[in-house]
């Protein structure tokens, strides 16, 4: 090695010990997390968020124009049965809010979930109220999302206890914002602006729901829907946060927007899996629904915009809303519904294509868990009732499949006497049923009924909040998740932990539920012998165990529904046929199926 190539490696060798001694020696300082919101933040917020007036222009927002910091600014506490939380000053937003009786896991341990935070945390949520300046009225004669408000009247929201909000402008005009909330999850907003000067002044009033960025829980599946919901009179309206991104961009609002025109029945919000928010304008009042997205700050909106008034010297202008921030409980938002006169409020509850079934099914559902006070048992109960509605085309089926077990014999002849001859094996078979009145596809149906039954149970358990951490039994803690115990560790008897829900090895990880599954369906299949027919024999005896493995994953409920169904099947079929005079062999059938199989004798 010459020295010109030594003295590189040697200098730096020591450019990199005195860089490492200074950073000991001299740290540099860690940067200062902090949750407040700069003033460029700020006006970002401001500009994205605050509503345009139709058809007049708005004073330009500057940064200078919202150099507010709220490290200084106080809150208003909120404590109801249902809900824990505070409003923040700035602004008068509410963006702190946390439900009491939902814990992020199916332990009373573990935190209550959080369904509002603040700017300056991530994914911030929270909602706005304010005033929108038209005509002569300038920006700083109205209240803005930073505006400092000073609490008039209450100290602490309750049920028992509003609170009023008050804001003075140089103008002469005098803002008040009284909120009161219910026992549940139902806030209402009462606005009002007092004009005590000598001019008159226009201004529409305006509620924002504002979301920082997609929420990291997204489910993102598609019997789900999360993102927007609203309902726009007579049209329910669902919208992806993909789609809201893909809007397209509105020059008059500075953002990829929607906006509709609602002449007296709708709302409009944010819907989760199990929680929602949403903006409420009085029954029958005439408003803007409007779907917004602002790609720079990645804020997603919804906003209701009120007509425009003028308010003269003297005069006083008030305007109330609501906000539901809270739970999908079912029983609660049907009581918003019919006793609030909320349009189609219950249709907040994603009950998918077929509502027919699914809103029916969870209304029994619901009303057998409020008598017997356990969802399991209620699901068992529920399965009782589908199938005795289902029982007459169950009967009629189970008669015509005994039938034709009787026909067995004479269908074997029949091939032996006509060979390979399929068109004319199909001729006779069709006679012979014609002759003995017995008609093949009667036992299809109930299967076809079930399909929709199926997939609607599915949809309610999924979409449901009362299923949510419901337990049943034993290791059955939510019934709403798949069945947590695992063949692998012997179902918890050696002390290895089983795979998750995203690992490969989680398809074979089966718990008791999806295995009784896998037998029940088997021991079902033993009523009657196995087919003569060597594939269609093939495929009937894995059919179980495939399904074992494919609902292996689905929520408990569903699993155990579908162990009931199989369990009232068999008792059914088994009687219908004994009737009948057929008595299933089915211990007979069940140890045909350990021996090796004969050959097909075609």
């Amino acid at each position: 090695m010459d020295d010109q190539n030594k003295n590189l490696i040697l200098a730096t060798v020591l450019s990199f010990l005195v860089i490492t001694g200074w950073l000991i020696m001299f740290p540099p300082a860690e940067p200062v997390q902090s949750t407040e919101q700069s003033v460029a933040e700020q006006a970002a917020e401001q500009a994205t968020i605050a509503p345009k007036l139709d058809g007049e222009v708005t004073t330009a927002v500057t940064a200078a124009d919202v150099a507010v910091s709220a490290e200084n600014v106080g809150r208003v506490d909120i404590d109801t049965p249902e809900l824990l939380g505070s409003i923040s000053l700035l602004g008068g937003r509410l963006d702190d809010l946390k439900l009491k009786d939902y814990h992020v896991t199916v332990s009373k341990e573990s935190d209550i979930v959080t369904l509002m935070r603040p700017t300056g945390e991530p994914e911030a949520y929270y909602a706005l109220y304010g005033w929108t300046p038209g005509g002569q009225t300038a920006l700083e004669d109205v209240p803005g999302p930073t505006t400092v408000w000073s609490l008039e009247q209450g100290t602490v929201l309750t049920p028992d206890t509003p609170v009023t909000l008050r804001w003075d402008s140089a103008s002469g005009l005098i803002f008040r914002r009284t909120i009161s909330v219910d026992k549940n999850f139902m806030f209402s907003i009462d606005q009002s602006v007092e004009n005590t000067s000598e001019k008159s002044f226009r201004m529409a009033p305006y509620g924002v729901l504002a979301r920082h960025g997609e929420p990291s829980e997204l489910k993102g599946f598609f019997i789900l829907h999360e993102g927007i919901i609203r309902q726009l009179d007579e049209e329910l309206e669902e919208i992806d946060y993909s789609d809201v991104v893909d809007l397209s961009y509105d020059d008059r609002e500075g953002a990829r927007a929607d906006v509709a025109q609602v002449n007296g029945n709708g709302w409009i919000g944010f819907t989760d899996h199990y929680w929602m928010t949403t903006l409420i304008p009085e029954p029958g009042e005439a408003f803007t629904s409007v779907v917004r997205y602002a790609d720079k700050a990645d804020i997603y909106q919804t906003q209701i915009r009120m007509r425009a008034e003028d308010v003269a010297p003297g005069a006083k202008l008030s305007v109330k809303t609501r906000l539901f921030a809270g739970a999908k409980e079912w029983e609660t938002i049907r009581a918003y519904q019919n006793e609030d006169h909320i349009y189609k409020f219950v249709d907040s509850i994603d009950w998918g294509w077929f509502f027919f079934l699914t809103k029916p099914i969870f209304a029994v559902l619901h009303w057998l868990n409020g008598v017997i006070g356990n969802m399991g048992w209620a699901i068992i109960a529920l399965t009782l009732v589908i199938k005795a509605i289902l029982l007459p085309l169950a009967y009629k089926s189970y008669v015509s499949m005994a039938k034709m077990k009787e026909l067995q014999p004479e269908m074997e002849k029949l091939k032996e006497r006509i060979g390979d001859d399929r068109a004319r094996m199909q001729k006779e078979m069709m006679e012979l049923y014609k002759r003995e009145k017995v008609n093949p596809a009667s036992g299809c149906l109930p299967i076809l009924l079930q399909i929709p039954i199926f997939f609607s149970l599915y949809k309610v358990i999924f979409v449901t909040l009362e299923l949510r951490h419901a337990p049943w039994i034993g290791w059955i803690k939510d019934l709403s998740a798949p069945d947590p115990s695992s063949i692998l560790n012997l179902f918890g008897l050696l002390p290895y932990a089983t795979p998750g829900p995203d690992s490969l090895l989680a398809i074979v990880s089966l718990g008791i539920l999806p295995i009784v599954l896998g037998i029940s369906m088997w021991l079902q299949q033993k009523l009657n012998p196995a087919p003569t027919d060597a594939t269609q024999a093939m495929i009937f005896a894995w059919m179980p165990w495939v399904f074992m493995f494919m609902l292996g994953q689905f929520a408990s409920g569903l699993v155990l529904y579908w162990i009931a169904n199989n369990t009232i099947t068999f008792v059914q079929q088994y009687s219908i046929m004994r009737k009948h005079g057929h008595k299933p062999d089915v211990l007979g059938n069940v140890l045909k199926s350990f021996k090796r199989k004969p050959k097909d004798a075609g």
